[in-house]
């Protein structure tokens, strides 16, 4: 189609259905502050010439207008020049893998990783001839890069571990992991790209699920990787493409309208959870609290180091007890409701169950929780009933 046909007339009805106002929304002058929502599959070239010319989306499934506007600010946020969407955090995580990976590579992986990607690794990827290497949580760069083999082509970290909250020290681990011509992928999902830059410690890969503390109302899945460098957005292009990965338009603008407020809502979760941690640390139920903020973790000074804020994910060690306990205390749980996300504007707890290959959990029993936007003297208050519910 050379040109939007205007004048239909003489054409018979059905023609004029299909033709009708086709390109009516290029012509609207209204600027808005949000971009338009672009439903489409099809994407109309100008002309013959343009249908292989890659220099502009081909297809819907590349992404439209609120694809790029989302993509753009991710760049903008993460320092990086590229940025891939994904329908999930998943989706990011394991598109990247498959991006720079082959068979017969070898990759290091944090012990304390999100447990669907330990499933991807012992599973897909093994079974595609990709070995998985996994390394204790919190260990020195000297320590993980000992594990180094001339097959190693990546070392995936998460700092904090989503679970039991060890760090990295990224700057080393990345410096030295160059020096050794390895790449890095990070999960940055606790910081949302907001408290902490992978990319500006040397991080290769910077990927993170938007569909926590971005979008941030927990109705949203999506997913990001974010790079600096030509040859890997070049792999994770082509395997976009070639696996069929594809972000829903409206998904897209749910971000985007998410990171807007991100700069607001991330210091509140923050703020809050460690006014609930804090409080946590008092109670005789508590063994030990999990927080990288608190002064004790003992991360915290790698933590005041690298990092501009924090969220509101922590962990709690309880004291021993029986599970029919751990079990009664989340139950009796009002204001926190039983799910596994977390970077929502409610908060959240559930029952961690740390698996580990390299580093086993040796502490009594885990909750994890995720502290919303709630008035922090109502969760304390809520969390207390629960205590005091066991008890009775």
């Amino acid at each position: 189609m050379s040109e939007d046909p205007t004048n239909l007339d003489g054409l018979a009805v059905e023609t004029r259905l299909v033709h009708a106002a086709t390109g009516a929304g290029a012509k609207l002058s209204a600027q808005t502050v949000g971009p338009p929502i672009q439903k489409a599959s099809t994407v109309l070239m100008p002309d013959a010439a343009s249908l292989y010319a890659y220099d502009r989306p081909t297809y819907g499934r590349q992404g439209l207008a609120s694809h790029h506007a989302l993509s753009e600010a991710l760049c903008d946020l993460e320092n990086a020049s590229h940025c891939q969407l994904y329908g999930s955090g998943l989706a990011a995580a394991t598109g990247a893998l498959m991006s720079v990976l082959a068979s017969g590579d070898e990759i290091l992986v944090t012990d304390g990783v999100y447990q669907p990607v330990r499933r991807f690794c012992d599973g897909f990827l093994q079974r595609f001839g990709v070995t998985t290497c996994y390394y204790p949580s919190g260990a020195p760069a000297d320590q993980i890069m000992a594990l180094v083999t001339p097959k190693t082509r990546l070392i995936l970290i998460e700092s904090p571990c989503s679970l039991t909250f060890e760090l990295t020290d990224v700057s080393a681990l990345t410096s030295a992991a160059k020096a050794r011509g390895v790449l890095t992928l990070m999960d940055n999902t606790y910081a949302a790209g907001f408290a902490f830059k992978p990319l500006d410690h040397g991080v290769d890969l910077s990927m993170q699920a938007l569909t926590k503390y971005v979008c941030g109302h927990s109705d949203t899945f999506l997913g990001s990787v974010c790079t600096r460098r030509e040859d890997l957005w070049d792999m994770i292009k082509t395997t976009m493409v070639d696996a069929g990965f594809a972000v829903a338009p409206e998904d897209a603008y749910q971000g985007l309208r998410g990171l807007r407020t991100l700069a607001t809502r991330f210091p509140r979760h923050g703020e809050n959870g460690v006014i609930v941690a804090k409080w946590l640390e008092t109670r005789e139920e508590v063994a030990r609290i999990l927080h990288p903020a608190l002064p004790s973790h003992a991360q915290h000074d790698l933590w005041r180091r690298d990092y501009a804020g924090t969220g509101g994910l922590f962990g709690v060690e309880l004291q021993p007890m029986s599970a029919a306990k751990v079990e009664g205390f989340l139950n009796a749980l009002k204001l926190f409701g039983l799910g596994f996300s977390f970077g929502g504007f409610e908060s959240l707890a559930i029952l961690s169950k740390p698996t580990r290959t390299a580093s086993p959990w040796m502490g009594g029993p885990l909750i994890r929780l995720n502290v919303g936007l709630e008035a922090p003297t109502d969760l304390i208050a809520d969390l207390s009933q629960a205590f005091e519910a066991i008890h009775a």
